[in-house]
């Protein structure tokens, strides 16, 4: 009986073993954030409006590296569609603010009278679609955000767009929207943010970017359906060591489920892991007072393969 009782034991400490090794999912988020995918009708279509190739598996580097392996000898980004880009009155608005920004940390930001029309018709495009409709809904239910859309639209503005200093003994050289939507670098030596694709494949196709491979566990290979990948690659001379982003999704999209996290809680840093169709995500933001540091997705398993199997 004793020994029984100990082979119960420690299969139960194993079996727990597992259970904690199992990230522990957000359900509410995950429900939401599957809505706001459903809801999402600007995003693109895999194979159809544009084409990926992930090639192969890049190599470990330290940061601050600048030559690594070349584990893809092409393009992420074969093919995109951007007629359809440029008629999508969101992503056409954000393509517009993609040159606004020094790509210097340390180097002030002069915001122009243009610039901030770019920025507020980016924003009225954002909050007339039915993503950032549902998002503002929800968060005026959890009493994060007032009903009234033109104070939304201001609390969006100082989540994303207030400008603060990144490099210390600097002027106001950075916002989320630029750490996340365009890219910066540090010192001259580091790629800090860049985390949306449209920058990744308009940068990709100018050739100031150039991808390296994927980052993923052998078990977990990514395929060209995937609407997040973690990456590698090169900008401007420089090396990101492992970067992500989602693909093919619209802009008011990654902001509305960037901007729920963020105001979820006042620590430095907030952690979700959510399942989004297929894949099961770690969504990652860090604050700055009452604005954006950076936000990002982390891919943590595609193709369904979190999802427990039955057991036979």
């Amino acid at each position: 009986m004793a020994k029984m009782f100990c082979g119960v034991l420690v299969l139960a400490v194993i079996l727990s073993g597992l259970d904690a090794a199992r990230p522990v999912v957000d359900q509410e988020l995950s429900t939401l954030f599957n809505e706001l995918w459903r809801l999402d009708v600007n995003r693109l279509t895999p194979g159809i409006d544009y084409t990926v190739s992930v090639q192969g598996r890049a190599n470990y580097v330290n940061p601050g590296t600048h030559v690594v392996q070349d584990r893809a000898s092409q393009p992420l980004f074969s093919n995109v569609d951007e007629i359809k880009l440029n008629n999508i009155t969101t992503t056409s608005q954000l393509m517009k603010l993609l040159d606004n920004y020094e790509r210097s940390t340390g180097v002030a930001e002069r915001v122009t009278a243009e610039e901030q029309r770019e920025t507020d018709l980016f924003l009225d495009a954002v909050l007339q679609t039915g993503v950032m409709k549902r998002a503002h809904q929800y968060l005026v239910s959890k009493g994060q955000s007032r009903s009234d859309l033109r104070q939304f639209k201001t609390q969006l503005k100082l989540i994303w767009f207030n400008l603060y200093h990144r490099q210390r003994n600097a002027g106001m050289d950075s916002c989320g929207f630029e750490h996340v939507f365009v890219g910066e670098t540090k010192f001259g030596t580091d790629i800090i943010g860049f985390h949306n694709w449209i920058q990744f494949y308009l940068q990709e196709k100018t050739r100031h970017l150039d991808y390296k491979g994927y980052k993923a566990s052998a078990h977990d290979l990514p395929d060209q359906d995937d609407h997040v990948l973690n990456l590698q690659f090169s900008w401007h001379g420089l090396v990101k060591p492992v970067g992500s982003a989602f693909i093919g999704t619209s802009p008011e999209f990654e902001m509305a489920v960037f901007t729920i996290v963020f105001l979820r809680s006042t620590e430095r840093s907030t952690k979700v892991v959510v399942n989004i169709d297929q894949c099961q995500l770690e969504l990652v933001v860090y604050r700055r007072g009452r604005s954006l540091d950076t936000a990002y997705p982390k891919l943590l398993s595609s193709n369904d393969r979190h999802v427990q199997q039955p057991s036979h």
